[in-house]
């Protein structure tokens, strides 16, 4: 990757990492021993539902995990990096995998997977029972955690990179892109080749903070220019083309007058341009089409589609190179920034012949 594709900075604000929680920390905070602590987190032994309530209260507050690792290696760490991602479905994550495994490769670390299915609540699971294990590191995707999972994490004194994203506040360590910039450039390109009856198709946003981040920038260079978006279609589960193909459909349906589709990544984008093709729409004379992520499996396409390359691989490099750099010692510093440049790959859909 090019100097001129990231930007790394320090954030001075982000706290060092504390050393891991105990039970002592978790006894003293819930006011009972800490064979009353040990008792709860087992599950074992004879505690009223009150007591039990209140432990466990203060040690998701705090964001304690137990420690699995047994005997006289209970205070080390493993040579394992937690790795969490929300899906292994969606195409973006394995080529962020491979960065990563790209970059471990030449250290003693290894990855270990954990999928979250865009759940909070099944993030704060995931990461419970990896923190137990007390891995030398942790790279998980996207700024947005549940106040619980927030705990574990300050509290797991160990490097952590969140990844995909640099729109918010980091733990630690950040490397992505600014998903909103994102938005707003492709906003420009559109609008610069001269379309104006814009419709938007795409996941439900509510938990798909990426997408709803792009959403915003591009809406908001939109409104710059006096366009609003005329309609906009969206779809929940995974991605795929014939999702494509029937988003597309409806939204022309609805909006039949529409001259540009802007959707929230390739494959349904792809599921698009084939049912236009299919319906002899001529593109991007008639309608022009852009989806997000520069993937590779479009490549053997006929008609190359408008994309963005959010450099998924160079992400999973990076943060990867941050967890191995503070593990060995060469690196003291926390909470670095790398925000990655994405390039706009035009393709044959955004510009008008």
């Amino acid at each position: 990757m090019d100097d001129d594709d990231k930007v790394i900075s320090i954030n001075k604000s982000v706290e060092a990492p504390k050393r891991p929680l105990t039970l002592k920390d978790v006894s003293i905070a819930s006011g009972v021993s800490e064979m009353t602590v040990s008792r709860v987190l087992r599950n074992r032994g004879d505690v009223s539902d009150a007591t039990r309530k209140k432990v466990l209260k203060v040690a998701k507050s705090l964001g304690y995990v137990p420690n699995k690792i047994a005997g006289a290696l209970a205070s080390s760490r493993v040579n394992l990096v937690a790795v969490i991602i929300p899906s292994l479905s969606n195409m973006v994550f394995p080529e962020v995998l491979t960065g990563i495994s790209e970059t471990l490769d030449e250290t003693p670390l290894q990855p270990v997977i954990g999928v979250t299915e865009y759940s909070p609540e099944k993030e704060e699971e995931v990461l419970f029972e990896m923190l137990s294990w007390r891995p030398s590191g942790v790279i998980l995707a996207g700024l947005e955690h549940s106040d619980a999972s927030r705990a574990m994490l300050k509290a797991a004194g160990v490097p952590v990179v969140e990844i995909m994203d640099t729109d918010g506040e980091a733990i630690d360590a950040v490397v992505g892109i600014s998903h909103r910039r994102a938005g707003r450039e492709m906003a420009r390109h559109i609008v610069k080749n001269g379309y104006r009856q814009i419709g938007f198709l795409g996941t439900k946003m509510p938990m798909d903070h990426r997408a709803r981040k792009r959403f915003e920038g591009f809406t908001e260079a939109l409104a710059r220019e006096g366009i609003e978006v005329v309609d906009q279609v969206f779809y929940e589960g995974g991605s795929g083309l014939a999702k494509g193909r029937e988003m597309t459909a409806r939204i022309l349906e609805q909006s039949p007058d529409l001259d540009f589709l802007y959707y929230s990544n390739d494959m349904i984008a792809a599921g698009g341009m084939l049912y236009l093709l299919d319906q002899g729409i001529k593109i991007p004379q008639q309608i022009g089409l852009a989806g997000f992520n520069g993937a590779e499996l479009l490549e053997g396409f006929s008609v190359r589609l408008a994309t963005m390359d959010a450099g998924r691989r160079d992400i999973g490099r990076e943060a990867a190179r941050i967890i191995a750099s503070r593990t060995d010692g060469t690196d003291t510093e926390t909470g670095q920034r790398v925000e990655l440049q994405p390039k706009l790959q035009p393709g044959d859909t955004l510009r008008r012949r």
